[in-house]
């Protein structure tokens, strides 16, 4: 006899239940079937799998060392089997959802939790990247759906049909600096010239391989390039720089003095983002993410509008 599934099976529920009879009530088996399994395999590998002295079957020193590494071929082989299951009934194993850095992470939660409802067993895998990094993820095909997306994305995006994407919404964006700035007293509408005088806060684009992408930044401008959101605001309200934040971000700040917003002459970056997903990614996790997307109380919560 070879190693097999069943015998694992079979070994495991006996040192689990402590007997061989006990052990054969559970797997609605007759004892001497179990009995003979167990002789069958020990005489194939030339070894005692259990001491059978006393009233409780006692695994040997081999026949642990056999069943502690038989069960991680058991969970596996479950596993896979779960797998499959979700496989033909079209949820997939595994969803990867790439947020920009404008979308906070908790707010995708109740999305996670509302989706767990589902009991569809598929595996979220979440990343969070900036800009042309964002897009990269999806088009490189290690993301199934990307959200917060701040640009249109590159040519491959937009003319090989093998992607789709919506409007998510509008970011307001609000040009703020610290009390102590020296900004911060000056008159309103601040002009480039003025504003190209001072340092900005900029969140680094993460892309490796398309063209890097800046917003809101002046030509010949000094800056401070931070990982991201949380990062800018904080260097923001440090006074080490001026910048856009998105408001929603920068409201509790400006509220309590922290920050001053100011007008400036220069328009403000373009705030509408959108979500994207694979054309050919069809999965029906993937299918409730997307119709998710499409509810405007979803896409407030997730841009934090009112």
């Amino acid at each position: 006899m070879n190693l097999t599934l069943e015998a694992l099976h079979i070994l495991d529920t006996i040192d689990r239940k402590g007997s061989f009879a006990a052990a054969a009530v559970a797997l609605d088996r007759v004892p001497s079937a179990l009995t003979y399994t167990v002789r069958k395999l020990e005489d194939d590998l030339d070894v005692l799998l259990f001491d059978r002295r006393g009233h409780r079957a006692k695994l040997t020193a081999a026949g642990l060392e056999l069943l502690n590494e038989g069960r991680h071929l058991l969970r596996a082989a479950d596993e896979l089997e779960q797998r499959v299951k979700r496989t033909a009934s079209g949820w997939e194993v595994e969803l990867r959802i790439v947020l920009d850095a404008l979308i906070p992470f908790e707010k995708i939660l109740p999305l996670i939790d509302e989706c767990d409802l589902q009991g569809s067993g598929t595996q979220l895998r979440l990343s969070t990247e900036v800009l042309s990094g964002t897009w990269e993820t999806l088009v490189s095909g290690n993301a199934d759906l990307a959200i917060g997306l701040a640009y249109d994305g590159p040519e491959l995006a937009r003319t090989s049909g093998g992607f789709r994407s919506k409007p998510l919404g509008e970011v307001d964006w609000v040009f703020a600096v610290a009390p102590n700035h020296p900004m911060a007293g000056m008159d309103e509408p601040l002009s480039a010239a003025i504003v190209r005088q001072h340092r900005a806060i900029a969140i680094g684009d993460s892309g490796r391989m398309l063209p890097r992408i800046t917003s809101g930044l002046l030509t010949g401008q000094s800056t401070l390039t931070v990982p991201s959101v949380r990062d800018k605001l904080a260097a923001q309200l440090a006074g080490l720089g001026c910048g856009y934040l998105p408001r929603h971000w920068a409201q509790p700040y400006l509220d309590s003095g922290a920050l001053i917003e100011k007008k400036t002459e220069e328009r403000k970056p373009d705030g509408a983002l959108q979500y994207a997903w694979r054309a050919d990614a069809r999965g029906k996790c993937l299918k409730w993410f997307v119709t998710k997307l499409a509810d405007p109380d979803v896409q407030r919560m997730l841009l934090n509008e009112p």
